[in-house]
């Protein structure tokens, strides 16, 4: 199968609401917990529940903003997107509990790569332990709010980001910006201006993790990018070297993402499990 990039917005915004409209309602549930971040996925994913809620059973969004050592522009970025597309959300200050499982798990305040990162798995296992709390106690499921992209990287924490259900999960990075502009222009041509300038303001805020381990996720996914470049332009060259990889190609066989990819496989088919045959054979 060859993989390629999809340009028809429309057709993707349709699919991805009436899909998800018809798995919601199948299932019966009161509530879609989403946990924001400020980010162009997590509004990206806000937008599109919204318009699910709307052709739902009475369901609502609810959102959480989670703040643990976070970025105060990044708080303020995530509660205007909140406010903007959540029926009900709440900003919560987890930082208390952080430095007690911190101080706990990883006795260093090292600047240490290996160390941040650590840090960072505690932090986003422990936003998702809320998460799924606050579904069972709504009746609801958590949004997932990664991209291809990311999952092919690894640039997600093993049991700390991925939620039930995930309407993004399958498109690439540039994917999501186009589509995060194709809803900007929806809400410009339906005078809904509010939703349109946090959409761009998401578009062209700087990607992070939120977890405090680099300024930017082209630190850690993409060492040496052109910091003159957008973050939607930088993605796109991201996912230019991911494309002519998966469909055969070799020139950037030597490149850091190309290793990065093969180095995080481990994570795209957790948890491992011993063949049945390999056992019982």
């Amino acid at each position: 199968m060859r993989h390629t990039l999809c340009t028809d917005y429309k057709k993707m915004f349709d699919n991805i609401i009436n899909y998800t409209c018809d798995y919601v309602n199948k299932s019966n549930l009161k509530a879609l917990v989403l946990g924001m971040s400020g980010g162009i996925d997590s509004t990206l994913t806000a937008a599109l529940a919204r318009e699910v809620c709307a052709c739902s059973n009475d369901i609502k969004l609810e959102g959480r903003i989670l703040d643990i050592e976070s970025h105060n522009y990044e708080m303020a970025r995530a509660i205007l997107a909140s406010e903007a597309f959540c029926h009900r959300f709440k900003l919560e200050h987890m930082v208390h509990l952080y430095n007690q499982f911190s101080i706990f798990m990883v006795d260093s305040c090292s600047n240490d790569p290996k160390i941040l990162i650590r840090k960072g798995n505690i932090k986003a296992r422990l936003r998702m332990i809320k998460l799924y709390d606050l579904a069972k106690q709504l009746d609801g499921m958590v949004l997932s709010t990664d991209n291809y992209t990311e999952f092919l990287l690894g640039f997600w924490t093993l049991h700390g980001d991925v939620g039930d259900y995930g309407m993004l999960q399958n498109l690439w990075k540039t994917e999501v910006y186009g589509l995060a502009k194709y809803m900007a222009t929806k809400y410009n041509i339906e005078k809904r201006y509010c939703e349109r300038d946090i959409m761009i303001e998401c578009i062209e805020a700087i990607p992070t993790d939120g977890l405090g381990i680099s300024d930017s996720d082209f630190d850690q996914i993409h060492p040496g990018y052109n910091k003159n470049h957008t973050s939607e332009e930088i993605y796109g060259e991201i996912d230019s070297i991911l494309l002519d990889h998966l469909n055969g190609g070799y020139f950037h066989n030597d490149s850091k993402i190309i290793q990065r990819y093969k180095s995080t496989e481990f994570k795209r088919i957790n948890p491992f499990s011993i063949p049945r045959d390999r056992i019982v054979g």
